[in-house]
């Protein structure tokens, strides 16, 4: 079993992860792919979350207390929503067809950070029965500013190209999200926990890199070998 641990400090900008798009992944068949699996977990004492005021459509957006999760850090400081790829992998299983469900729900994004490959349609759902607005903030995407009203309960957007993407309501200004377009299938998002797993990879070396939207951007190097579980423990802090 390989372990490694890594200690990334925030930046003081809000990282915005840019993918690269100088090679091209291959998919196929992956025979005896290994696993890495681990947790990311937040150093020293974690900062409370801030309560979130609903200043508007209050009966819909007020009917549940809501925080800050900027930064959500759980039982065993493991963080919540910290994005880990492997980076410029070259070839392995083949990516998912279908596009991510990014969800608006009481007037939060939910998922916080959603994965939708590049290329497929990523839905937009509103279940409020309010008006909402899907404002997108992208360097190799072209942004969006589009009006979901009540009525329209699905909505969906194609991105083509990879990158990480903030995510607003202007007629909520405290619904703040991402979207990971994912140029191959070797992403996960981190749970409650921290833990995060990325299964059927090949064996070989690879390089992690491992973002969160408040924390920063670090890489770390693993080694996968076949048919076994690359451990990986992860610790990030704020400056």
């Amino acid at each position: 079993m390989y372990r490694v641990k890594y200690l990334a400090v925030a930046a003081l900008s809000i990282p915005v992860l840019t993918l690269s798009s100088a090679w091209a992944y291959e998919s196929g068949d992956v025979s005896n792919g290994g696993t890495i699996a681990g947790t990311v977990k937040f150093v020293g004492e974690a900062p409370a979350m801030a309560k979130i005021e609903t200043t508007k459509d209050v009966d819909v957006c007020g009917k549940t207390e809501k925080f800050d999760e900027a930064l959500v850090v759980g039982d065993g400081n493991g963080v919540k929503n910290v994005v880990v790829s492997i980076a410029n992998i070259e070839k392995g299983k083949a990516q998912a067809a279908e596009g991510g469900t990014l969800d608006q729900k009481e007037c939060i994004y939910t998922p916080r950070v959603v994965l939708s490959p590049a290329g497929a349609d990523l839905n937009i759902l509103n279940n409020d029965g309010i008006l909402h607005n899907i404002h997108t903030y992208s360097e190799a995407n072209p942004s969006i500013n589009k009006a979901q009203p009540k009525f329209r309960k699905k909505m969906t957007q194609n991105f083509a190209q990879s990158e990480t993407i903030r995510v607003e309501c202007d007629a909520h200004s405290w619904m703040k999200g991402w979207l990971v377009v994912t140029d191959h299938p070797y992403y996960a998002v981190t749970d409650a926990s921290g833990a995060f797993e990325l299964a059927d990879v090949p064996a070989g070396s690879y390089t992690l890199r491992i973002w969160h939207e408040t924390l920063g951007e670090m890489t770390q190097d693993v080694t996968v070998e076949a048919g076994g579980v690359a451990s990986v423990a992860v610790e990030m802090a704020q400056n």
